[in-house]
């Protein structure tokens, strides 16, 4: 079985902002594959099981809101006797342009406390997370503004848009793999993915 966690903040507040992306995520991957959520008070989480790709698998999205995430993967992990090979993490990163993903094998948070969490609750960084472009670089000023913020029509249809496909980045990595998933995905939008042509891409980090 493997898991999948889509990071964010739980309540109607926080439902359509940049840093709930991993839930919108979460969100698709349940409905592509038919799946009802249920409430995990054990876990802090809701929880829903599907089939995708094939793969027997468990998606997540903590209710432990993004800076302690790992207080409902670990235990969840823990609980199903899964190793950190076994899940792949969803969340927004605003060092990516809006509409961009970043696929990693692995990798340090980059100032993620969604992450910083869950790698600090595991005891390590290895495990696979797809990251999802959400900009900043037009904003400025204050990242926690700007990750909370109200989106206007235009920028939630491309965070809708970057979320399908990160959705289909998801469902790679369970159907053939991680490389095959940054080959894919690991461009910015209007241009190739990285390394292609070269056998490989993106890195491990």
């Amino acid at each position: 079985m493997k898991l999948i966690a889509g990071l964010g903040n739980p309540g109607r507040e926080y439902a359509r902002t940049p840093h709930n992306a991993g839930f919108m995520v979460a969100d698709i991957l349940a409905a592509r594959n038919g799946a009802a959520w249920r409430r995990s008070m054990r876990f802090k989480a809701q929880v829903a099981r599907a089939v995708v790709a094939g793969e027997s698998v468990m998606i997540v999205k903590p209710l432990t809101f993004m800076n302690c995430s790992g207080d409902a993967v670990g235990p969840l992990l823990g609980y199903y006797a899964m190793a950190a090979a076994d899940i792949v993490v969803v969340s927004d990163d605003a060092d990516l342009p809006l509409g961009g993903i970043r696929v990693r094998r692995r990798g340090s948070s980059g100032g993620h406390n969604g992450l910083k969490s869950i790698a600090a609750r595991l005891g390590t960084d290895d495990f696979a997370r797809v990251r999802i472009g959400i900009g900043r670089d037009e904003y400025g000023g204050d990242l926690v503004t700007h990750v909370l913020r109200a989106m206007n029509a235009d920028q939630i249809a491309a965070l809708d848009a970057v979320c399908e496909r990160a959705a289909d980045a998801v469902e790679t990595i369970l159907s053939v793999g991680v490389d095959e998933a940054m080959n894919r995905y690991n461009a910015r939008p209007g241009t190739a993915p990285d390394g292609a042509g070269q056998g490989g891409a993106g890195g491990s980090t």
